[in-house]
């Protein structure tokens, strides 16, 4: 599976932003996919991760009710819907995808897209 993310730009604070991450090569039917972000100085930390079939979702808690995570499988396509942005939301966010269940770990996913940058500032 090959991952591409897009979507990332500059937003002002209280801002909204779309990440979106292509698949190609296999299906993503089966696979569970994430976003992960990396701050500047900073480890890479989980954002959201969603189910083969869309049925359950899990979320860093700083981001619980302002970030969706959707995925539509038909399409190949992984989503990150991002609102009241705040400044330390700035990050470089990579989607990735891994078989089976649903994990926050980033050693457990197989496969990763290169990074979109999303940068909060006014």
């Amino acid at each position: 599976v090959q991952l591409q993310a897009s979507g990332g730009g500059l937003v002002q604070p209280g801002g909204s932003l779309t990440l979106s991450c292509a698949a190609s090569g296999r299906t993503i039917d089966t696979y569970t996919m994430g976003w992960f972000r990396q701050a500047p100085g900073k480890e890479r930390e989980f954002v959201a991760a969603i189910t083969w079939g869309g049925g359950r979702t899990y979320y860093l808690d700083s981001v619980k009710g302002r970030f969706t995570i959707s995925r539509d499988n038909a399409k190949k396509m992984l989503y990150l819907q991002m609102n009241s942005l705040k400044s330390e939301d700035t990050a470089v966010y990579y989607c990735a995808a891994k078989g089976a269940m649903l994990s926050t770990k980033q050693d457990d996913y197989d496969y990763w897209g290169q990074g979109t940058l999303v940068t909060v500032s006014s």
